[in-house]
């Protein structure tokens, strides 16, 4: 069966929603959303679970640097649909938004990411988008048709829009989706050359004795910092029993690999009190009353309880902790042995996908002029706490800019 509308959009994530609702409120008509799950936003609600993240509240000039490599492809996106531009589309669903004291952007409490999602379908089918759900792309027919199959009924269809937009998502959380599938059909199709996946905002091993696993299990190291080569980042870690999880680790996600990947890595280094200079920590050490054990040590100068005796004992050689100038180094920058980021799908989000050198300034994919690429299949990251899903909704209203331009042309 064929099917002509006028924008065919794969893939039912917040890159490909927005595009829909951009696109239709400019006027076109005929868009067709097309989402493999029995429900579209599967990824956007489960990443909800853990604190609902919209964007964040820190000016737009912090935003650019967020996104590394990418930060000036990412500048041009958020000046066309910013956080404030963000708010504004969330209020504008009846979803009011705060900023909260880590700088995050949250819908008020009882609004919950299912009540955003249901408002915003309503006002989609309010404007005529069409979503089909259960529909799966197959890649390209004859003539450059989208091959979708039904997969309710096993029927195939070919769908030949005058434009698409592809915004499959990257590889991980596959539960929801997203599974990375869509690269093979792109590159054994198109030619094209894509960056692998890897794993980004995710959580590092540690090769831990036994005995360590066994005495700490999971644990929380509050407000320190972790460093990698140059790159450093403040907050929570939590302890687990592979090795650590939590937000300064996902921010040091690109910064670790890199050094994994090294022939010499740089170590992680953890640093247990950060708002101390050395030379304090170093006096309050040596002000201990002599005979005392570790822990009682490091509870009485530096309010340091479990775990992290055990953590040092774990990491450090024994000589260096009777030492008070080797152990207050050791307390500012303790080397953890790590061996591995944590595997794909167990990531928060991934970098990798299609290359920014495979699409032109609108996000067109320059083998397959009409088809444009948003949302997470595109090579980039940036951490988590708003910047992951503000990245994804601008470059799909963004996409949908560039959209617009394209039918224009081909309506001229």
């Amino acid at each position: 069966m064929q099917q002509h509308p006028t924008v065919a959009i794969i893939g039912g994530g917040p890159a490909g929603l927005l595009a829909a609702q951009h696109l239709a409120e400019a006027g076109v008509q005929g868009i067709a959303v097309f989402e493999a799950q029995a429900t579209p936003g599967r990824k956007f609600l489960v990443a909800g679970h853990g604190g609902f993240n919209l964007t964040n509240g820190e000016p737009v000039t912090a935003f650019g640097p967020r996104y590394g490599h990418r930060q000036q492809a990412f500048e041009q996106y958020l000046g066309h649909f910013g956080p404030d531009t963000l708010r504004r589309w969330a209020a504008n669903l009846g979803i009011a938004t705060y900023v909260g004291s880590s700088g995050r952007v949250f819908p008020i409490e009882e609004h919950k990411p299912a009540h955003l999602l249901r408002a915003w379908l309503q006002r989609l089918q309010h404007l005529g988008v069409q979503l089909h759900t259960r529909h799966r792309w197959l890649g390209f027919g004859p003539g450059g048709a989208l091959l979708i199959r039904d997969e309710r009924t096993g029927e195939e269809l070919a769908v030949a829009p005058k434009a698409t937009l592809l915004a499959l998502g990257g590889a991980s959380w596959a539960k929801t989706g997203s599974d990375g599938r869509w690269l093979p059909l792109l590159e054994q199709t198109l030619g094209l050359q894509s960056v692998p996946f890897r794993p980004s905002n995710c959580g590092v091993e540690v090769a831990w004795s036994d005995f360590f696993r066994q005495k700490v299990g999971r644990a929380p190291l509050k407000n320190v910092v972790l460093r990698c080569a140059s790159h450093e980042a403040r907050g929570e870690v939590m302890l687990t029993e592979y090795g650590l999880e939590g937000t300064p680790v996902y921010a040091l996600t690109p910064a670790i690999r890199e050094a994994l990947a090294a022939p010499a890595p740089a170590p992680l280094l953890l640093n247990f009190k950060p708002d101390l200079g050395p030379a304090d920590v170093l006096q309050r050490l040596q002000q201990a009353r002599r005979g005392r054990s570790l822990p009682d040590v490091l509870r009485q100068t530096l309010k340091l309880g479990p775990p992290v005796p055990t953590l040092l004992r774990e990491a450090a050689p024994a000589a260096g902790l009777a030492n008070p100038e080797q152990l207050a180094t050791l307390l500012q920058a303790l080397p953890l042995p790590i061996t591995a980021l944590r595997p794909l799908d167990e990531a928060i989000s991934t970098a990798g996908g299609v290359p920014f050198e495979e699409v032109d300034e609108h996000l067109m994919l320059l083998r397959r002029p009409g088809v444009f690429v948003a949302g997470e299949m595109l090579d980039w990251e940036a951490p988590t706490g708003g910047y992951l899903l503000q990245g994804c909704f601008s470059t799909g209203a963004w996409a949908a800019r560039g959209m617009l331009a394209w039918l224009g042309h081909r309506a001229s």
